[in-house]
């Protein structure tokens, strides 16, 4: 069984709990998402909260699922979360899912870090490093969506995007219209 880290925002925590209910004899769930209090940084330095991330939080996760609410878009904490799963150094990245939560239906807004790290071609065809899905069907489905980024992890590895800056707030939510 894959280990799997969990990106979300905490607004969603409900979905978030019944996803893990639902879908854990798949893989082994690691650290579920951090939120506000969780812990404080005593840097503004980014590759120090880059490595406090990935030693505390995602920990010996291989694969990074951000689970996508109407909010999840605008918070920072996932945005730190899916910059650090996708750093390359010591380790491979994580591989990268994001899957609409089932409010969302098929219409999601993704987190600007996930969705450059998302593309297809002109025939449709994923071709980025990272999947977006709806919400899974079965638990053989996300088995097979997991071992998919795990092996990007090897397999597609270059077409990482990774270089923007780290959000240092949280951003104005496009379906609320506010910041929160």
């Amino acid at each position: 069984m894959r280990k799997v880290f969990v990106s979300y925002y905490h607004g969603d925590q409900q979905e978030v709990n019944k996803f893990v209910n639902d879908f854990s004899n798949v893989c082994i769930f690691k650290t579920v998402g951090v939120k506000e209090g969780d812990f404080t940084f005593d840097s503004n330095n980014p590759q120090y909260i880059m490595r406090k991330i990935r030693e505390d939080k995602l920990e010996d996760s291989t694969v990074t699922i951000v689970l996508v609410g109407s909010c999840t878009h605008s918070r920072r904490y996932v945005d730190w979360e899916v910059k650090a799963s996708l750093q390359c150094g010591q380790s491979l990245p994580n591989g990268l899912i994001a899957i609409n939560l089932p409010y969302m239906g098929s219409k999601g807004l993704l987190p600007p870090r996930v969705e450059e790290n998302i593309s297809k071609n002109s025939n449709k065809q994923d071709t980025g490093y990272a999947r977006y899905y709806t919400y899974p069907s079965s638990n053989e489905q996300l088995e097979a969506w997991i071992e998919d980024a795990y092996n990007a992890r090897t397999q597609r590895a270059h077409l990482i995007k990774n270089t923007n800056v780290m959000m240092k707030y949280n951003s104005r939510c496009k379906t609320h219209n506010k910041t929160h």
